[in-house]
């Protein structure tokens, strides 16, 4: 189980992760599996296990998104051990580490370091030891089917659900690990039946999708991501995992939409439903890594929750217009009419309060 990649797509990620280290002044790469330099716990039973505080687990890594969440974590003295699922991937970082395009960077600090290992998403034993001596994991991966023509199937669905639990049953299992931050999908909070006139107009972190009318609108994207929120919920409630979800909108960046076409395409299945109730959202992929690790750093301090992350809101043609142009997607609003206004309004205040309460921190001191 894994995601479905192409070469070229695979390539393109590695050349965007070598981009990001050479941005990243205080890197240094270590491409193998070995372990980090690790402080011994007391379980509280007898025994003990390896925990560092400033070392975190990100999956697929060298994803678009995932590169992003590495840099905001190495920017901020995090250790950052980087899960792909296939040795090639592991070949190629080794090549990008020997290549003259990274010379000199070994010769900066070692405080930040950058792991990679392979794990498999449906082997809980290959996880745990992945996530061993980490004290947080961050969940990034979508699946993909290429061979789908939105590159997301009904299969797919139940592959992101299957996956999402076993990561949320390693986490739970593997000793050093306290955090643990799901990327989810606005997709998961906007989805319900629109004729039921009882529904509240604010869509926050508190709305959820309706899984029956994902099924039955065969909006297969959303309801893989529904099901893998809920898996991980339900698994951190048995367990007493601390688990922080985040439901991003439409991301968007720099290369994204020509490196990650299915992705898109799968999210913007049902567009116009979307813009016509004042659901369509975008956030850019920059700020949603940093969303995530500002969620990491308050978990500190709470229990975790959910988040809602979007920063824009597609609501005038020429909006619609230009993503069409930027996605290749064509969303059909001839039949919408937004004159008298949108039945919704999507809230992301949970998440704003927390960034600003940072912000005003950084510039207080």
């Amino acid at each position: 189980m894994g995601v479905v990649r192409t070469d070229e797509s695979r390539r393109a990620e590695i050349e965007e992760f070598r981009r990001m280290l050479l941005s990243c002044s205080g890197v240094v790469l270590k491409v193998r599996s070995e372990e980090f330099n690790r402080r011994r716990v007391s379980a509280g039973n007898g025994n003990e296990y390896a925990v560092d505080q400033k070392l975190v687990c990100v999956t697929s890594g060298v994803s678009f998104l995932g590169i992003a969440i590495v840099k905001q974590l190495l920017l901020r003295g995090y250790a950052v051990r980087i899960i792909v699922d296939n040795e090639e991937d592991i070949e190629r970082l080794r090549e990008s580490e020997t290549s003259g395009e990274m010379e000199g960077t070994s010769r900066f600090a070692s405080h930040n370091l950058i792991g990679v290992v392979v794990a498999k998403f449906n082997e809980q034993r290959s996880l745990m030891e992945a996530f061993d001596g980490c004290c947080t994991v961050f969940h990034t991966t979508a699946f993909i089917d290429p061979s789908g023509f939105s590159g997301y199937s009904k299969c797919m669905a139940e592959i992101e659900a299957k996956a999402a639990e076993n990561i949320a049953e390693a986490c739970a299992a593997t000793a050093s690990v306290r955090n643990y931050v799901f990327t989810s999908s606005l997709l998961t909070c906007i989805w319900r039946d629109t004729s039921n006139n009882t529904l509240p107009p604010v869509v926050d972190h508190n709305s959820w999708s309706d899984e029956s009318f994902c099924n039955g609108k065969k909006l297969w994207y959303a309801l893989g991501k529904l099901k893998a929120e809920r898996a991980s919920w339900r698994i951190a409630e048995e367990k007493g995992l601390k688990l922080a979800t985040i439901c991003s909108g439409l991301i968007t960046g720099p290369r994204y939409f020509c490196t990650n076409p299915s992705s898109t395409i799968a999210y913007l299945k049902g567009g116009q439903d979307m813009y016509e109730y004042g659901l369509l959202a975008s956030v850019e992929v920059d700020k949603l890594a940093e969303a995530h690790v500002q969620v990491h750093e308050e978990m500190k301090k709470s229990s975790g929750g959910r988040y809602v992350c979007f920063d824009k809101v597609v609501r005038r043609p020429e909006e619609v217009e230009r993503l069409e142009a930027e996605t290749g997607v064509h969303i059909n609003t001839d039949t919408v009419s937004t004159v008298v206004g949108f039945r919704f309004e999507l809230s992301n205040r949970k998440l704003d309060r927390l960034m600003s309460q940072v912000h005003r921190c950084n510039i207080d001191v």
